[in-house]
């Protein structure tokens, strides 16, 4: 049995109970990186080219974080995720790509890394032949292999149910992988009309509560609904391709503009917060975009700007303020 990592970050947040399981299934023990502290911030910084982005640099700190603490390190890399439809040049980052290359140059000591090239968009049986190559990498028959596929996908949609049910990941999480019940999670209560907002970024992003300085958990204080992108199916979102002269080219960039044309249009809300990375590129083109279509639909619309200096305190005043002009916003409206 070998121990496989799994650091905390990037694509974790969505694909991570797929993962888990199919490791476990073949007989290996699964061990996740802590989660995101200043000092592994620190590390990923030290380690990284300046001009990367925060969630790189977090990434390669949850890295180091499981050098001596297992055989082996996860590390996929993705080119592209989508099995069908018109999205054949669509890609994601070129850092998502070149991730293992960029771990292998930058950091000493690298226990082996367990690649897996992911190219979806090359037909509809791509995913089973990386697991395939995987599990005969880590000594498992095919047999074996396909048993572990299957019920890492079974797992996988489980978990994707729950998000769409209003489940943010860690309780989803929680329940799939360590309660192993998907059936008795129900989302938070909305109350007595809660102010609701969209929260659309990439999943790296919006989840990781160090990254954000707690914006979730401080919008949930404060009694409000939040939604995200990944609470919609594949279907709600592609839907929104249609409003579009042009998809993005870039994955993750694409489910957060359709997500948000589907908060704006389909399931209004009451406003909506884009949480975005310094120094991305895409980034900075979807943030515009959102802008100007939530100015056409007279969205109230607030874009949070992360990097490894963000603040708790600025973030919690901006978000406070928000939070102000919608509640006045609102009572202005049913007077």
């Amino acid at each position: 049995m070998a121990k496989i990592g799994v650091p905390r970050s990037l694509a974790y947040f969505i694909y991570f109970p797929f993962w888990k399981t199919f490791f476990e299934e073949l007989g290996h023990e699964v061990v996740e990186s802590s989660p995101t502290t200043r000092a592994i911030m620190d590390q990923g910084v030290k380690d990284t080219v300046s001009d990367a982005c925060i969630p790189i640099k977090i990434y390669h700190g949850h890295v180091e974080d499981l050098i001596n603490r297992v055989d082996y390190i996860f590390v996929p890399r993705l080119v592209s995720m989508r099995k069908y439809g018109d999205f054949g040049t669509e890609t994601l980052c070129p850092k998502f790509l070149g991730l293992p290359d960029m771990l292998a140059a930058s950091i000493n000591n690298l226990p082996p890394l367990l690649e897996a090239r992911l190219d979806l968009k090359k037909g509809r049986y791509e995913l089973y032949k990386v697991y395939r190559k995987l599990g005969k990498r880590l000594g498992a028959n095919c047999l074996l292999t396909h048993r572990a596929f299957r019920r890492a996908s079974k797992v996988q949609k489980d978990y994707e149910l729950l998000l769409q049910k209003g489940i943010l990941p860690e309780l989803a999480m929680q329940q799939i992988l360590f309660t192993h019940n998907s059936k008795n999670v129900e989302p938070v209560s909305e109350g007595d009309n809660p102010i609701s907002l969209a929260v659309v970024g990439y999943p790296y992003t919006i989840y990781d509560p160090y990254i954000n300085v707690g914006l979730l958990g401080a919008l949930a204080k404060e009694g409000v609904k939040v939604y995200t992108q990944d609470m919609l199916s594949q279907r709600q979102l592609t839907g929104q391709s249609s409003k579009l002269d042009k998809d993005m080219f870039w994955y993750f960039s694409n489910r957060v503009v359709q997500g948000a044309l589907y908060f704006m249009d389909v399931k209004p809300v009451d406003g909506m917060i884009h949480i975005t990375a310094f120094a991305c590129g895409p980034d900075s083109v979807v943030d515009k975009f959102l802008e100007i279509e939530a100015k056409k639909r007279k969205m109230p619309y607030m874009a949070v700007t992360i990097d490894e200096h963000t603040g708790e305190a600025g973030m919690r005043t901006r978000m406070e303020a928000f939070l102000d002009m919608l509640q006045y916003r609102r009572a202005k409206h049913e007077s």
